[in-house]
This record gives C-alpha cells, sequence and structure tokens, in this order.
C-alpha cells in the first residue's frame, strides 16, 4: 500500500498507470478542494496545467487528447479518490504541510499478519536480508 504526499504527482502517477488506484492507502495532499464542485476544479487543472500559484505537475499530461478529455481524465481520477475516502486534504482543518522531494511512501502489513500467510513470510524474510545488505 501507497501513502502519497502530493496532490498533483500523486495523480499523475495514478493517470499514468505508475501506481494502481488499489494500492493507494491515501494521499495527504496540500490542498482544499472539492473536485465536485466545477470552479474548484477549474482552479486546480488550470493550476497545475499552466502553474502559476502551483508548480505545472500536468503541463505536458496527455498530450494526445484535447484539453477537455485531459481534464476529464485527472478529475475522474481525482473524485475516486476524493470519493472514497483516499483524499485527506489538511488545510481543510487550517494545517500548512511542506512540499517535500518524495511524493510516495510504502506502507507494510504488521508482521502477525505476515506470519499467517507462509508465502508472504517468506517474501517479507527475503526483503529484510536484502535491505540489510545495502
Amino acid at each position: 500500500m501507497k501513502v502519497g504526499l502530493s496532490f498533483s504527482r500523486c495523480i499523475r502517477d495514478i493517470v499514468e498507470a505508475r501506481v494502481l488506484y488499489e494500492d493507494v492507502l491515501v494521499i495527504v495532499a496540500r490542498t482544499d478542494f472539492d473536485p465536485h464542485n466545477d470552479a474548484h476544479w477549474k482552479g486546480i487543472w488550470e493550476g497545475y496545467r499552466y502553474g502559476g500559484m502551483s508548480n505545472p505537475e500536468w503541463a505536458n499530461a496527455e498530450p494526445n487528447m484535447s484539453e477537455e478529455e485531459a481534464s476529464d481524465i485527472y478529475r475522474h481520477a481525482t473524485k475516486q479518490l476524493y470519493d472514497g475516502g483516499k483524499l485527506h486534504q489538511p488545510r481543510q482543518f487550517g494545517a500548512h504541510p511542506a512540499r517535500l522531494p518524495y511524493h510516495w511512501l510504502d506502507t507494510f502489513a504488521p508482521e502477525e499478519e505476515i506470519a499467517k500467510n507462509p508465502a508472504a513470510q517468506k517474501a517479507w524474510d527475503n526483503y529484510k536480508l536484502l535491505a540489510g545488505l545495502s
């Protein structure tokens, strides 16, 4: 499972199929918007598409599509996360998290859960062995 730390960069990874929706536990975003609100979405799309108040993370998004089609794809992915409770926006509660140079964290199941599955236990043991070599 993955925890995302940047709305724009994480959504781009999901739309570009570098990360599967099913693998996302939550995205902790530095935003405060509702993707179902057309005015909110327009501001988010234009900000990440063209820059200004934000980095233009989506400047080259879907180059073979119309602007409307590209926006619809990004908005659909955003609504899916939002409606699924996977988009947490601390700014809605007065917090202002800092932008970090990385945008995904990987999570692991508790060891007692891994121990219930022999294949998962073997994979976990191999991972720990390899991680110890570096």
